[in-house]
């Protein structure tokens, strides 16, 4: 197995996961770094490999290892995986270890779990006036319970819907008809024949 046949390999790998891995391939043969990208270790081409237990490895049966940990003189933990490139005849020729550095991913887990973390209530001397607030809350909740996506709503769904708008006060604001019909994806004068239809139907129930 000839250098110019794995070199490919790690460059590929270092493309994909750079700048946040170190690719190194150890010649077994000479116990020493044949090849090197994103040298996060500053280590060196040329340099040992320090691959004492190479034999021991090779005896196993396994050529793949990891993921194992690591640490950076500087403190910064890797994840490490091993593989083990034999030639034609078997024999262990090179050792292909990819070093990935798990700061930022820690760094977007700890940022994720902040967003995530439970948030109080909406202050009501910002929120009490906006009746866009109370209109995008009441029609979540109500494409949640009947368990279907706006535009699905049926007539009669946005019929009911609007009656609870109505007697919540929204299609008493100002300018309230364009943003309403927008949000239920329907046109004005359809917005008007539904609310004609659920008003009536208020006026009509005995409670």
């Amino acid at each position: 197995m000839k250098l110019e046949q794995v070199t490919p390999v790690g460059e590929v790998v270092a493309r994909l996961l750079s700048p946040h891995a170190e690719v190194v391939l150890h010649d077994s043969a000479t116990d020493r770094i044949a090849a090197i990208w994103n040298p996060l270790s500053g280590r060196e081409v040329g340099e040992p490999s320090l691959l004492g237990e190479l034999d021991e490895l090779t005896e196993t049966g396994r050529d793949a290892y990891g993921p194992y940990p690591k640490v950076l003189p500087d403190g910064r933990r890797l994840s490490s995986v091993s593989a083990v490139l034999r030639d034609d005849a078997g024999t262990a020729a090179y050792v292909l270890c990819v070093n990935v550095d798990r700061t930022a991913f820690e760094t977007a887990s700890r940022l994720l779990a902040a967003f995530a973390a439970p948030v109080s209530g909406q202050p009501r001397v910002l929120f009490e006036h906006d009746w866009t607030e109370k209109l995008n809350e009441s029609i979540a909740g109500y494409v949640q319970e009947r368990g279907v996506p706006v535009e699905r709503l049926s007539r009669a769904d946005r019929v009911e819907l609007l009656g609870r708008l109505d007697a919540a006060g929204v299609l008493s604001q100002r300018r309230s008809v364009p943003t309403v019909a927008r949000a239920l994806q329907v046109s004005r004068s359809a917005l008007y024949q539904l609310l004609a239809e659920a008003r009536k139907e208020s006026h009509a129930d005995p409670a």
